[in-house]
């Protein structure tokens, strides 16, 4: 196996490891789901992983913690919306990065706004096929996530500059 692969592989598995432990010691501690704690990981594999990594780590993360710990649920299908939303966060701030002359806030802000606009048109979606308020659903799933994207905002940025400053092979991959 390249040394490159080698990498990769083990960065998105520890990524994958955080996506399954930060939303469980966030209810531990009674923070809950508002603060997007899985999202976190993911967003963040987007500037360390080439696109396609950032993607199937992205889509994996929601679905191998509803196998593992129960949640998100399967059904009503929020793993699924979480699922999708996970890939388009690590996916767009992947390409854009790459695209932008690897600018953090262009990315950063891209891929929060795809992401959450992604979770608004896959819940309203859900939502009229359960026969719920497709607006309300959607609106509340929207301003419920606001604090996990204060935190996003905040917390990448920061975690990129400690991690380029610790370890410069994070940054090196072109793919």
């Amino acid at each position: 196996m390249k040394p490159d692969r080698l990498r990769l592989l083990v960065l998105n598995a520890a990524i994958l490891a955080l996506a399954l432990v930060l939303p469980v010691a966030f209810h531990a501690v009674g923070l809950g789901g508002k603060f997007l704690p899985m999202f976190l990981p993911l967003l963040l594999n987007g500037f360390l992983s080439p696109v396609r990594w950032a993607v199937l780590t992205g889509g994996a993360a929601p679905l191998a913690s509803s196998l593992a710990t129960g949640m998100p649920p399967l059904y009503p299908p929020v793993a699924l919306i979480m699922s999708v939303e996970g890939m388009v966060l690590g996916g767009v701030a992947a390409l854009v990065y790459r695209a932008g002359g690897r600018r953090v806030w262009p990315a950063l802000v891209a891929a929060v706004v795809c992401g959450r606009a992604t979770a608004f048109a896959l819940t309203w979606i859900l939502a009229s096929s359960f026969r719920l308020p497709p607006a309300m659903t959607s609106a509340a799933v929207l301003l419920g996530g606001l604090p996990g994207v204060a935190l996003e905002l905040a917390v990448v940025p920061l975690a990129l500059r400690a991690l380029s400053k610790r370890d410069s092979l994070l940054f090196r991959h072109e793919q």
